[in-house]
């Protein structure tokens, strides 16, 4: 007698990642069952903006919707939106009210794709959640590990950091393996409609308005006017609200001087933005905040690795050190100072695991 099919629930966005994923899964035999979410209102009639290719818009399901049926699986549109509100885009808000730098992405992986979307997956019967991630789960050394993409620049491992043990366990990423272009490839030989779909790199639930315009409707008063400032105390200019600045940011500060001047503080007693030469943002060290560690707790003499502090950077060598409430990444050259918020992603020296990584404060 044949083992059992295993049930899987396939996350459907409407692109041609997520498609081919659910369609690699049919294929595998397995019993796929293909769940849209419904995470942010998009259309006029429930408050939400109408961009075509934004998340949950009635164009991105109609597609996913006409994929799954396509390849024979049942499709469902689960609504979350509470649920995305309240782990990801609150969250957001609130950050950036605070100072700090978000990254929903990651948040929206840790607490929806593979939190209540696992959740979802387990009512219904399922065992496993695949999405259209580039990224690759291995089991090693009684850990499960996270694997780099084949097409290194579309990996998303940096998206995944933050997954807990039990969510890689029960993972499935089908195109961890393909390139971009074979994702394409495979799509058109299957007539799926999404083949040749372009992609959206905009965060989904913020429209045209950009974040500046989102975060001034959630919350305006992070918009409140005070100065722009010299590190020697001389007065630059004015600024419309810290929500609009980053550390390190030296376009469209609006001001004028000798050298190039870059974000070096916002002091949040005063409400001013501080600026000052690239070299009063090098640090050797900064500390990390509510970490993951796939390979279980850091090493006692630290753990040397490659670090991306953001997505795309050129991965810099570190050695981040336990700590007490988190842990510290101790650059192996001075490195601009990250704003607090923003994932810290470590790497393994050949750059080809990611090993976890935590949140800059």
């Amino acid at each position: 007698m044949p083992p059992p099919m295993v049930r899987t629930v396939v996350g459907m966005s409407g692109g041609v990642d997520s498609s081919l994923a659910a369609a690699l899964m049919r294929e595998r035999g397995e019993d796929a069952v293909g769940v849209t979410m419904k995470l942010w209102p998009c259309a006029e009639t429930d408050g939400g903006f109408t961009r075509e290719d934004a998340c949950c818009s009635p164009t991105e399901t109609i597609d996913a919707r006409a994929v799954a049926l396509g390849l024979g699986l049942p499709h469902y549109v689960v609504d979350l939106e509470d649920e995305f509100r309240v782990g990801v885009v609150d969250g957001f808000v609130a950050a950036y009210a605070a100072g700090e730098t978000p990254n929903p992405c990651v948040r929206c992986n840790e607490k929806i794709k593979f939190g209540a979307l696992w959740d979802y997956a387990r009512q219904i019967g399922a065992e496993r959640v695949a999405t259209g991630h580039y990224a690759r789960v291995e089991r090693a050394f009684d850990r499960w590990l996270l694997r780099t993409a084949a097409d290194r620049g579309k990996d998303q491992t940096y998206f995944l950091f933050s997954l807990t043990q039990e969510q890689l366990a029960h993972a499935d990423f089908p195109i961890g393996d393909l390139t971009k272009t074979e994702v394409r490839e495979h799509a058109r030989v299957r007539a799926l409609r999404t083949a040749d779909k372009h992609e959206s790199q905009d965060i989904c639930f913020v429209g045209d308005e950009g974040i500046a315009g989102f975060l001034r409707r959630a919350q305006p008063d992070v918009f409140v006017p005070g100065p722009i400032e010299h590190e020697d105390g001389t007065v630059l200019g004015e600024h419309q609200g810290l929500a609009a600045y980053t550390l390190g940011q030296r376009k469209g500060l609006g001001v004028a001087w000798s050298e190039p001047l870059f974000v070096t503080r916002l002091d949040r007693a005063r409400n001013a933005v501080v600026l000052g030469p690239r070299a009063s943002l090098l640090v050797g060290a900064q500390r990390l905040r509510d970490c993951t560690w796939h390979l279980g707790a850091l090493p006692s003499h630290g753990l040397e690795c490659l670090v991306r502090p953001r997505h795309r950077a050129k991965p810099v060598a570190a050695t981040i050190m336990p700590g007490e409430g988190g842990a510290e990444v101790r650059w192996a050259e001075p490195q601009p100072r990250v704003n607090p918020g923003q994932a810290c992603v470590a790497y393994d020296q050949r750059d080809e695991y990611c090993l976890g990584g935590g949140w800059f404060t």
